[in-house]
């Protein structure tokens, strides 16, 4: 439960229109957090809206009042996602410098050329008050179109926001030139100049996670939604919005133990979800039909995403982003995976959550042999998961997503020389 508190000492003065572009792709970790300041802007009728409106005295212009642009990467996996949501949405070439071989960086850098035109193009056409970049390289040719390619009279205010605790490569790059930037924990702010604008935000989790995070009857509702037992342990197992081959092949392999004391909810990505089938139909000849009966795979939820996690007593998943806002949000104990052939962003954000209490970590080449014991250990330690689970509600800020579109609307506010 949230305690909210009214304070009027900031301005309550309502804002006008306002026109403002969102630049986030490729993965969930930045696609997912823009949606949900979307929804912040555009959703009236919220409980949650009004509450942070009487919180903090700032009041958010009516949605019709809200023009946005969606600006996603040519092939991005944002692009139906986003459509379907019916945002008015323009793709434009990118590609990623950190990390790239010699043989690739002629290319990348072309491609990164061909994005920053086409950035100023869609600019100067839109002409957005202010702008909120995310996640990994898309952001890059925005930003110095943003700064470099428009007009100063019509220059838009940058914001970012950070999701993992360590910033992508892009996004610490740009931070120079963006005049606000939001974090999710306060220890991102060591990766930046001391004079930044920097605030701790919290990880904005999208308006349907927060319905059923706050249903008082989610655990029974949930269930429902997959056709479980709601007073049967359930264990999620995901591997992010591209799936995670090695967290897939470790599940198959402990499932008949598994079914023995929980169920399962598998969601394997699209990439394997083929091998996934091959392994459930083998499954249904070996197992008692009680038994197969508890697992539950798919190869991607979007919209019954949030029932997962409000069905789930435990989660086995990578440790992308999301899981700073989904898991303190949902109270949902996490044994996180590290992807292991990347930066360190995952690994930073799984240690924040275990010297939290709120988590524990696996390396990847542990999977095969301590899975299996790791699971049965903490789902058969209820007081375990209830100090976890009371880790995790203390880590939740319930008001992230309206913090940040605050943020955008007062920078647009800047952009027309209002203060």
């Amino acid at each position: 439960m949230y305690v909210f508190v009214r304070r009027t000492t900031r301005n309550q003065r309502m804002i006008s229109s306002v026109r403002w572009l969102i630049c986030a792709g490729g993965t969930g970790g930045g696609v997912y957090p823009a949606l949900a300041v979307f929804q912040a802007l555009k959703t009236e009728d919220n409980p949650l809206r009004e509450a942070y409106q009487m919180r903090t005295g700032f009041q958010f212009p009516a949605a019709d009042q809200i023009s946005t642009l969606w600006i996603g990467g040519i092939g991005g996996m944002e692009a139906p996602i986003i459509r379907r949501m019916g945002i008015p949405y323009q793709e434009i070439p990118a590609a990623g410098l950190h990390g790239v071989g010699w043989k690739r960086l002629p290319t990348n850098l072309v491609q990164i050329g061909r994005g920053i035109l086409a950035s100023r193009t869609i600019l100067n056409r839109f002409q957005p008050q202010a702008i909120l970049l995310t996640g990994g390289y898309l952001a890059f040719p925005m930003a110095v179109a943003a700064r470099y390619g428009v007009p100063k009279t019509r220059r838009p205010k940058i914001v970012l926001y950070v999701p993992d605790i360590e910033p992508a490569f892009a996004l610490k790059v740009i931070s120079p030139i963006a005049d606000r930037i939001n974090v999710t924990t306060e220890e991102s702010r060591q990766y930046f100049s001391p004079t930044a604008a920097v605030n701790v935000s919290g990880y904005p989790v999208r308006s349907e996670h927060v319905q059923w995070a706050t249903d008082p009857q989610r655990k029974q509702k949930a269930s429902q939604v997959f056709r479980l037992d709601p007073q049967f342990p359930i264990l999620l197992v995901f591997g992010g919005s591209k799936g995670a081959r090695s967290i897939n092949r470790a599940l198959m392999a402990i499932l008949p133990q598994l079914l023995h004391f929980t169920q399962v909810i598998h969601i394997s990505g699209h990439l394997d979800w083929e091998e996934v089938q091959r392994y459930q139909s083998q499954l249904a000849t070996q197992l008692p039909a009680e038994q197969f009966e508890r697992y539950r795979a798919f190869p991607y939820l979007h919209e019954e995403m949030s029932a997962a996690f409000a069905a789930a007593d435990l989660a086995v998943c990578r440790a992308g982003a999301s899981v700073l806002g989904e898991m303190p949000h949902f109270r949902l104990p996490a044994i996180l995976i590290p992807y292991p052939y990347a930066w360190r962003y995952q690994q930073v954000n799984a240690e924040y959550l275990a010297k939290k209490r709120a988590a524990r970590i696996l390396a990847d080449r542990e999977l095969s042999t301590k899975l299996l014991p790791e699971i049965q250990n903490l789902l058969g330690n209820p007081s375990m998961l209830a100090e976890m689970r009371t880790s995790l509600q203390s880590l939740a800020q319930p008001f992230a997503a309206y913090t940040i579109a605050e943020s955008i609307l007062r920078a647009a506010m800047e952009s027309r020389g209002r203060t």
